[in-house]
């Protein structure tokens, strides 16, 4: 039997690298674009959750299969409204009620109720034995189809969906975010490292009924 080999041409390591780093880039900016991103975090509206600096990894894809869940942290464009800055802002908050919940402050033990159901919540700030309030009035609002209530874990720092309610004048419209406006869900801290962590959904969520 004659073994017949074929010579193959030598490209050179250097000639093939534009080409490799092209790709790599590319190939980065495409999941940049449509998948996964980096956002840290600038204010301490979401304490102790995540905290000034943090570095979460965002999941752009999700939200283009389904809703946004009660429970879940986001990234979203902030209205105008919220960040006073045309050019467009991103914030990231907790996602308290999605369209048609009724959510109503605050039963006897100041908590939320989601549909009729009490909730607590864990994540809310805390520091030197005091605890932030779920929320510092009472309201009693349905949020509209395909819009969302969202709020900081840090209430009392938190320019949020309880926030605009009040200075809007009780505008639903201007208190709630379009699910559309939504960037993607942030579903872990991976910097800094020894604070590292997968961001699940609380699991007094869990049992919250539809309306």
């Amino acid at each position: 039997m004659i073994d017949e080999q074929t010579d193959k041409p030598r490209s050179s390591f250097w000639k093939e690298l534009p080409i490799l780093l092209g790709v790599a880039v590319l190939v980065a900016v495409l999941v940049r674009a449509f998948v996964l991103q980096t956002f840290f975090i600038p204010s301490p509206s979401m304490e102790n959750t995540l905290k000034i600096d943090d570095r979460v990894l965002v999941n752009k894809l999700v939200y283009h299969f389904r809703s946004p869940h009660r429970g879940e942290v986001i990234v979203f464009k902030a209205p105008t409204e919220w960040s006073g800055n045309p050019d467009g802002e991103d914030f990231i908050k907790r996602v308290i009620a999605v369209g048609g919940d009724r959510l109503v402050c605050c039963d006897p033990q100041e908590r939320l109720i989601i549909n009729g159901m009490a909730i607590d919540e864990p994540y809310i700030y805390s520091a030197d034995g005091r605890r932030d309030r779920p929320a510092d009035q009472e309201f009693d609002i349905t949020v509209p189809a395909g819009r969302l209530w969202v709020m900081g874990d840090h209430r009392e720092a938190s320019g949020d969906s309880l926030e605009h309610w009040q200075q809007s004048g009780q505008d639903i419209n201007a208190a709630t975010i379009s699910e559309s406006e939504v960037v993607g869900r942030a579903f872990t801290v991976f910097w800094p490292v020894d604070r590292a962590t997968l961001l699940t959904v609380p699991e007094p969520f869990e049992g919250v009924p539809n309306p």
